[in-house]
């Protein structure tokens, strides 16, 4: 069965959808029942939003919101929690702007600008809460709360986003990842 681009990114889109959601729903729940009072949080969406990044660019405002969301369903949040994390989750999408700066290739390739675009993506999504948080009479100290409490979920996003560099296709804009999958066949078949 052939998929055209729009199938194909719409059902990969889904996948990290689910994906996403699921974990992010089952790490807060489970850090919900098990350690009630621990402030440190482990979050899987930046991680996943920065990998959908590089797949499909902006459309991984989709996945931020998710991830957002999943993490205010499970954890019982309040409408001023929703907009915090659903909308300011998806200024991590600032991390777009390297692509134009540095190119793709470069940020998928490099170790080193890879980690500079998982932390970028971190730092807006920080910033991004923190301003909506603002914006509905949140406290100028609050940026330093969110970066600590979010410091797992940084390490988490560093070593994940660069174990994806590490597998064919994952960390890898999918077109440029399909032409070069379908180059690599028709060469097999011509030489065989």
């Amino acid at each position: 069965m052939n998929l055209s681009l729009k199938q194909y990114r719409t059902i990969d889109l889904g996948i990290m959808f689910i994906i996403l959601t699921i974990a992010e729903a089952v790490i807060t729940t489970a850090a919900r029942v098990w350690f009630p009072s621990e402030i440190y949080v482990l979050s899987p969406t930046i991680a996943i939003v920065s990998i959908v990044m590089m797949r499909w660019g902006g459309w991984a405002a989709v996945q931020a919101a998710g991830g957002g969301l999943a993490l205010c369903i499970a954890s019982g949040a309040t409408g001023r929690q929703f907009a915090v994390y659903c909308i300011g989750n998806c200024l991590e999408l600032i991390a777009l702007a390297l692509f134009k700066v540095f190119g793709k290739e470069k940020i998928r390739s490099k170790p080193s600008m890879t980690l500079l675009f998982t932390v970028t993506a971190f730092v807006g999504a920080q910033l991004g809460r923190w301003l909506v948080g603002l914006a509905l009479g949140g406290m100028v100290g609050d940026i330093v709360k969110l970066f600590t409490t979010d410091s797992l979920s940084l390490l988490f996003a560093i070593v994940a986003v660069q174990l994806a560099r590490k597998l064919d296709g994952l960390f890898e804009d999918q077109i440029a990842y399909l032409l070069r999958t379908q180059s690599e066949r028709r060469k097999k078949l011509l030489e065989s």
